[in-house]
């Protein structure tokens, strides 16, 4: 078993000319936290935090509100990794994402190409001070064991 460390930022856009992410599902008008709203996403993925740096690949997916209590989503994404060591791999990661902590973990559950048999974990953290409604920007760290 090799074990690999992976990093990288999406980029959540919202731009009414070019978006990444839609809403596929509205809240219902009785409920908190937007529980139910469920997005659609293809995000660009870059080396670093600007949108310019270098792009890896593509962060795609489905994610809804999960919680009535809290800002939390459940997502199911797929990194796809177009450019470097990881061009035509992928890993997937499937869990609960509560959006307003630092040090979100959630799990990765599989993986293709050089990433075949992955388990492991990611570390989320939005980066704030570049964070807009339209462009919401996303660091992730992602320790990975695979064959």
């Amino acid at each position: 078993m090799k074990q690999t460390h992976v990093h990288f930022f999406y980029h959540d856009l919202r731009t009414a000319n070019s978006p990444s992410i839609v809403q596929i599902v509205d809240t219902p008008k009785n409920v908190h936290n937007g529980f139910g709203t469920t997005f659609m996403m293809d995000d660009p993925m870059t080396e670093g935090p600007e949108l310019s740096s270098k792009a890896v690949g593509r962060a795609q997916g489905i994610f809804g509100m999960a919680s009535v209590n809290e800002l939390a989503s459940f997502m199911l994404i797929t990194f796809a990794f177009k450019e470097g060591d990881y061009a035509g791999s992928s890993l997937s990661m499937l869990g609960r994402n509560p959006i307003e902590e630092q040090n979100r973990e959630m799990p990765i559950v599989g993986g293709t190409g050089v990433f075949r048999f992955a388990t492991g974990y990611a570390i989320a953290n939005t980066v704030d001070h570049l964070s807009t409604y339209d462009h919401y920007v996303v660091e992730y760290n992602i320790t990975v064991r695979h064959h």
